[in-house]
């Protein structure tokens, strides 16, 4: 949308006689402004909310042709921004595209050897199957002790002709068959590269588990989707978070970084499918892109290499409202599931996990990290950093300030991406430089009991501390990290109030649990923030883009129970209706 130039400043617009396009009234609208006050009623006209109050003053907006609607008293809230989701990838990893191995769909490993055999029916000797998903947590030969790990002897049986390769729910590890290492060119003989794992037997043959950075030599065989595809993920992804409320996000990692990555759904190739339906007019969303220089496992040279190559990304004519790159992604170690984070204590069973950039100790390798984290901040860019582990979050945290003080800054907005293990020391240093976290308290609510069992009880319970950072003055973000957990914030938020286990309903750090505003807050007008955007969209005010939210009822009198199955029944984006009816 090509706003009038006085709309685009913070605050009201000037007075305008014309009519509205469209009054909602009789409602609750909760305007996430800084007071979280609530209104009954709000006009819109030319895509921008006019006016916010009592349902007498705002029908005074109304003339002959405005759409007036009646909400019954239900829930208005600003659209929804989910703050770290990959759209393009999530497009790619749903039916049609790729096998669905998400629980409940599939509840063992019996189930996901079943799906592949009858994927390997319908497609041609040689014709690679993928799909994503699968959690050992939710498999029924894992829960119970027959299995730790699933191997490739189950995928050779269901598919003997095709390559086959599987990826967990974190997008962390992958689960392949021989035909797929035999196309990648591992063996028993086979070094993993650095930041990466290849699990083997006891008699050292691969077991067709790759962790980490070993998963880039089965995803470099994969065929990258085409210009068709690409296209038909992010407007089929678009199409499916509008039904839930959503109008903004953040795609975290595009670019020569992500080449390697899921076939190619985190490359270049995404990015100009990006660009393509936003000079087209096409692009029906808020998207803000961090672009990936540096592959995971990378170091200060392919982040150089890559801050070149991305400088060069032509955004004429693209309306940065609709498109705008905002920053950098870089990765710092894995993710504590797979033992891959970088912990101060080990893991039940023994490890630490690690970093997942180049160096051959772990001080050399915090040393390159805090280089790659200098050189971008150098150059003047947004840093979001995937980082995990309480030891790699400080190292963060300090490389941050390290960058800070060589090259001071105002407004940079760096941030945490997950955060899970966040010490109180890191979000104190966080706190006064002003940067970010952004957590995912839907993978909480996931992961929950299988934590537990890697980390103990007690550190299971201090994961995403969302009090806690709340109370050292961090600004904090929620996200749904697709398609590592389906974008549905409802979900989400009810995770922040409660802290219960998906598998069991078992409580998880009650400690750390927040209210409704701070979770609300954590998915429009926080993320508005992290994208710079606070001036004109995040909450319902006078002057901000009409990008809305209609609940099917009251969200204030809701359970957090009964949260994720409250309907979305209207979503606007530029005042205009992209789901529902009016």
């Amino acid at each position: 949308m090509d706003l009038p130039a006085d709309s685009r400043p913070a605050g009201s617009r000037p007075a305008d006689s014309r009519p509205a396009d469209l009054v909602l009234v009789d409602g609750d609208v909760l305007t996430v402004d800084a007071g979280f006050s609530t209104a009954q009623a709000l006009a819109v006209r030319d895509g921008v909310i006019t006016a916010v109050g009592s349902t007498a003053a705002v029908l005074a907006h109304a003339g002959p042709a405005t759409t007036v609607v009646d909400l019954r008293g239900r829930t208005v809230l600003p659209g929804i921004n989910d703050s770290h989701l990959h759209g393009h990838a999530w497009g790619l990893n749903r039916p049609p595209l790729a096998l669905d191995l998400n629980f409940p769909v599939v509840r063992s490993i019996a189930d996901i050897v079943a799906a592949v055999a009858a994927a390997a029916r319908a497609a041609a000797p040689g014709e690679w199957i993928v799909g994503r998903g699968w959690d050992v947590g939710y498999l029924a030969e894992c829960r119970d002790g027959r299995r730790t790990l699933p191997d490739r002897a189950d995928l050779d049986a269901a598919a003997p002709d095709n390559p086959v390769c599987l990826t967990d729910f974190s997008d962390h590890m992958a689960w392949v068959n021989t035909a797929a290492l035999h196309a990648a060119g591992i063996g028993p003989a086979t070094q993993p590269p650095p930041g990466g794992t290849i699990d083997t037997d006891p008699a050292g043959h691969p077991t067709g588990i790759l962790r980490e950075a070993a998963q880039r030599a089965v995803h470099a065989h994969i065929p990258r989707p085409d210009e068709r595809r690409r296209r038909a993920a992010v407007t089929g992804a678009i199409s499916a978070l509008h039904a839930l409320g959503t109008t903004s996000y953040t795609e975290p990692g595009l670019g020569p970084g992500g080449e390697g990555i899921m076939a190619g759904a985190m490359g270049t190739g995404a990015l100009h499918t990006y660009l393509d339906l936003a000079r087209a007019g096409d692009l029906r969303a808020r998207v803000s892109l961090l672009l990936l220089p540096s592959p995971m496992g990378g170091g200060l040279p392919d982040v150089r290499a890559g801050l070149a190559e991305l400088a060069g990304v032509p955004l004429d004519g693209v309306d940065p409202r609709r498109l705008a790159v905002l920053g950098v992604k870089l990765f710092a170690d894995g993710v504590p599931p797979n033992r891959t984070a970088w912990m101060h204590d080990a893991y039940e069973g023994g490890g630490h996990g690690a970093l997942c950039v180049h160096g051959s100790a772990p001080g050399l390798q915090a040393a390159e990290l805090t280089a790659m984290i200098g050189a971008v901040h150098a150059a003047g860019h947004q840093i979001g950093v995937h980082v995990t582990g309480d030891r790699a979050i400080d190292t963060v945290a300090d490389a941050f300030a390290a960058a800070q003080r060589t090259h001071p800054r105002a407004d940079a907005r760096h941030y945490l991406i997950h955060g899970d293990f966040a010490t109180e020391r890191s979000l104190a240093l966080l706190a006064e430089h002003g940067y970010g976290v952004n957590m995912n308290p839907a993978i909480k609510w996931t992961i929950s009991d299988l934590m537990d069992e890697v980390v103990g009880a007690e550190r299971s319970g201090r994961m995403w501390p969302v009090r806690s950072a709340l109370a050292a003055g961090v600004r904090l973000c929620a996200s749904s990290d697709a398609p590592i957990t389906e974008p549905d914030w409802r979900q989400g938020v009810a995770s922040m109030l409660l802290r219960e286990s998906k598998a069991t309903g078992r409580t998880s750090g009650p400690q750390e649990r927040v209210g409704l505003p701070v979770a609300v807050r954590a998915y429009t007008s926080a993320p508005a923030v992290q994208d710079f955007a606070e001036q004109w969209k995040g909450s319902l005010e006078p002057g901000k883009v009409a990008d809305l939210c209609v609940l099917g009822g009251r969200l204030a009198d809701t359970s957090p129970h009964d949260l994720p199955d409250l309907p979305i029944d209207l979503t606007l984006f530029d005042g205009q209706v992209v789901h529902g009816t009016l």
